[in-house]
């Protein structure tokens, strides 16, 4: 029991962070990956071209193609799988996707988050960073975009959508 008038526990202070921003993904390889940034999604999503799953000592794996517009060639990454769960998605839609767990570099600020593998062919962002990722470090000014710098330009595909 902590007594009564004990100094609270001081909390760092939030990072802001704008509606999008430019992320890195260092166990993938990836150094720029323009993110929406959305509270309203719980889970965070990575756009993949392709993927498949193996079996790697006894354990499911997963290899994944990032296509060019993440920032270089094509090129295949594997890793572990840490869970397999249904995601709904914007329309209502059910899918089961595969999630791992992997680095993000945000604002000077390295943590661990889980991401699922998606299609997001068509869409503006080819990263979607929901509010897991974003608990207890970072909070959102939904006016504001990039305060953490911009992403190389032309990485993305052309749409209107997110």
């Amino acid at each position: 029991m902590t007594h009564p008038h004990a100094p609270k526990p001081v909390r760092p202070p939030r990072v802001v962070l704008g509606w999008r921003e430019s992320v890195a993904l260092p166990d993938l390889g990836l150094a720029a990956v323009k993110a929406k940034v959305d509270t309203g999604a719980r889970s965070s999503a990575l756009h993949v071209d392709q993927q498949w799953r193996f079996v790697e000592a006894g354990a499911p794996w997963v290899g994944f193609r990032l296509s060019p517009g993440l920032g270089g060639a094509a090129r295949d990454v594997v890793a572990p799988v840490l869970d397999e769960r249904e995601v709904t998605d914007s329309g209502g839609r059910r899918t089961l996707r595969v999630f791992l767990r992997t680095t993000l570099r945000l604002a000077g600020i390295e943590r661990e988050i889980e991401i699922n593998l998606s299609d997001r062919r068509g869409m503006l962002f080819p990263m979607l960073l929901g509010r897991t990722a974003l608990a207890r470090a970072f909070t959102v000014d939904p006016a504001r975009s990039y305060l953490h710098g911009r992403p190389p330009q032309g990485d993305a595909p052309a749409s209107p959508s997110g």
